[in-house]
């Protein structure tokens, strides 16, 4: 959301895409390195916890959780205030997207490829009825990948999906 502070203590339900959606992520191995890191980005940011995620073959979904804002204080206008950009949720889907790319290239031999589209989407998650509907749609996303909005051959619709990504497309802006 245009002039939102993405480093404020909320829930966000992102999505991030391959590039080009391209279907990346259907061998074991690439699966174990995103998984690792993204366990990993819990781990080395004292203010995240991370809730549901899942590796699909062209994308992953993730609930991350800011625990402690670094917005304004007092009279301060957030602007003229530092702020560490490892506290916001585009420093922490850059570095996720930055270490994942380095070692799937590694992996691959292939340096310098493109792995993830430039751009993700979010949503703040607003309440725990949203946040238990996000965490079914995540943990299901799996079996329902014929259904699944990114998959190019896409066969039907799932109702969740629908809900879900017609309130985050009302409300979240790609990032």
């Amino acid at each position: 959301m245009k002039g939102y502070d993405y480093s404020q203590s909320a829930a966000y339900f992102v999505t991030i895409c391959t590039h080009n959606r391209g279907l990346l992520f259907e061998e074991e191995e690439v699966k174990k390195i995103l998984d690792k890191e993204w366990l990993n980005t819990g781990r080395i940011r004292q203010n995240v916890i991370l809730d549901e995620f899942v590796v699909m073959p062209n994308h992953l979904h993730g609930i991350i959780m800011i625990t402690q804002g670094v917005g304004a204080y007092c009279d301060t206008p957030l602007q003229n205030r530092f702020k560490s950009p490892s506290k916001t949720v585009g420093a922490i889907i850059r570095g996720f997207k930055s270490t994942t790319t380095r070692q799937i290239n590694l992996f691959h031999k292939t340096p310098g490829i493109p792995i993830w589209q430039r751009n993700y989407y979010d949503h703040i998650v607003r309440n725990e009825d949203e946040m238990n509907k996000i965490r079914e749609y995540i943990k299901n996303n799996p079996l329902k990948w014929s259904l699944d909005r990114e998959n190019p051959e896409k066969v039907g619709t799932d109702v969740l999906e629908d809900e879900i990504f017609r309130h985050v497309r009302n409300k979240a802006e790609i990032k």
